[in-house]
């Protein structure tokens, strides 16, 4: 039984007390938007779809656009407090939003703000994951691989994709599975679409021998990866110069209102080419996971489900002693397990987007990459060039780095050292060095005296 809306409106005035807003005028932008929305709530017999774009049509005319979206927020959780409190049986956005199948309400809300909101209501629909004709059969072999430790992410995406393409196209229901792959690999004409699609091929082999061992094993293409490989753009290998460059304007970047923010960002560039780490890495660190006394750096659970501890040198432990004083002076929690890199205003640490989007806009203060775009140097070059300039380090100390990358893999948290050859970019330094130790090492053996002649 609905008690919304109340003559005298005691549910809104409840609601908005209950809230922990942080400014005055804030009661007052709630109470207006809610006393509107109740107005136009009165005027109809059910709380559903018509209702709500009544109440988008008064908007406009109090509201500009981007005021009227914010609204909708304070609409929507409103509604969502409603049905907590049993006042209203459903919030008709929330049940709109699961008919489309999608995670979030602003894109139904601006579907019903558009002109016409049940063809943009029908364009927002989403396929329910494996309902398809191969829907059961892939679900239950991702269930299956999952149930047997792997992550099996990137080929869920695969299947699912697929079996949305299936559902869209409901004419391909009753055909063969050889005419379906046919048609999804006409789908797309982006270059890795082909490789997209013998992996699938791949995957789906698989799960029908899993079910007939009879089947002979299907012969992989390695031509698509090999097409998509050839397109791969090269990384780019910062000179210390460069490394430096960047260091100095992190250390002067512009923060105002985060003080702390130079002295963060100045620490995750240094962590990212010394240590090499992965922006998740830098942002999944804790307080507890850097060791002074033992002079190392925890990294755990990263990809390929790897816990590492690495040593660091003397210098960068001695940044991070200041970086961590200076955090604890502008207030950041000194609970081991909180982020390391925390941010000021939020309180909280930094997610793994932040970090990416602070150091590559420093890569573009350093002037080595457009101020906008995907093109130029990607921050993950730093690990390529913390991989080639270590081997470079090591030939001009006399090393042999056959002997060391062993040791460089782990310390990259790769699986096998076949993961840290990709790593290993051909610069004219490194060609050099390596030419240079040929030239020492087998010269001589190329020496052949009237003995070996003869």
């Amino acid at each position: 039984m609905t008690i919304w809306p109340d003559p005298e409106r005691k549910l809104i005035a409840r609601y908005i007390a209950g809230l922990d807003l942080r400014t005055k005028n804030s009661p007052i932008y709630y109470r207006q938007a809610l006393n509107i929305f109740q107005d136009v709530a009165e005027r109809h017999a059910k709380l559903d779809k018509d209702m709500l774009v009544a109440w988008l049509h008064v908007s406009p005319g109090r509201w500009a656009t981007t005021t009227r979206l914010h609204r909708t927020r304070i609409i929507d959780r409103f509604l969502d407090h409603l049905e907590e409190i049993g006042a209203i049986e459903r919030n008709p956005v929330a049940a709109l939003r699961e008919a489309c199948n999608i995670k979030q309400c602003m894109p139904v809300w601006r579907a019903l703000a558009s002109s016409d909101p049940d063809s943009a209501l029908a364009e927002l629909y989403q396929p329910r994951p494996f309902g398809s004709v191969l829907g059961k059969m892939m679900a239950e072999h991702v269930t299956l691989m999952r149930n047997r430790g792997y992550k099996y992410t990137a080929q869920a995406v695969r299947l699912w994709r697929l079996d949305r393409f299936l559902q869209l196209n409901p004419e391909l229901q009753d055909q063969p599975l050889e005419v379906m792959l046919e048609h999804w690999s006409a789908a797309k004409t982006t270059r890795n679409h082909p490789n997209e699609c013998e992996k699938l091929k791949r995957v789906l082999a698989k799960i029908l021998r899993h079910k007939d061992p009879s089947l002979p094993p299907r012969r992989p293409d390695p031509s698509p990866e090999k097409e998509v490989a050839r397109h791969w753009r090269k990384p780019h290998i910062y000179t210390p110069a460069d490394v430096r460059r960047m260091l100095d304007i992190a250390r002067s970047y512009p923060s105002p209102r985060a003080p702390l923010r130079p002295s963060s960002i100045y620490t995750m560039l240094l962590l990212s080419y010394c240590a090499g780490l992965r922006r998740s890495e830098l942002a999944r660190l804790d307080l507890g996971d850097v060791d002074f006394q033992g002079g190392t750096i925890t990294i755990r659970q990263t990809k390929f489900h790897k816990t590492r501890i690495l040593p660091l040198p003397d210098s960068v432990l001695d940044e991070l002693r200041s970086y961590t004083q200076a955090r604890r002076r502008a207030g950041g929690s000194l609970d081991p397990r909180s982020g390391l890199f925390w941010h000021e205003q939020r309180g909280d640490r930094y997610t793994k987007e932040a970090v990416a989007w602070l150091l590559v806009d420093v890569i573009r203060r350093a002037g080595l990459k457009p101020p906008r775009g995907r093109t130029g140097p990607r921050l993950h070059d730093l690990r390529h060039s913390m991989v080639v300039n270590r081997i470079l380090e090591w030939y001009e100390a006399g090393i042999n780095p056959q002997d060391r990358l062993p040791f460089l893999a782990t310390y990259l948290g790769h699986r096998d050292i076949n993961s840290t050859l990709v790593y290993i970019t051909v610069t004219q330094d490194l060609l050099h060095h390596a030419n240079e130790r040929f030239r020492v090492l087998g010269v001589p053996c190329l020496n052949i005296g009237p003995e070996g002649r003869a």
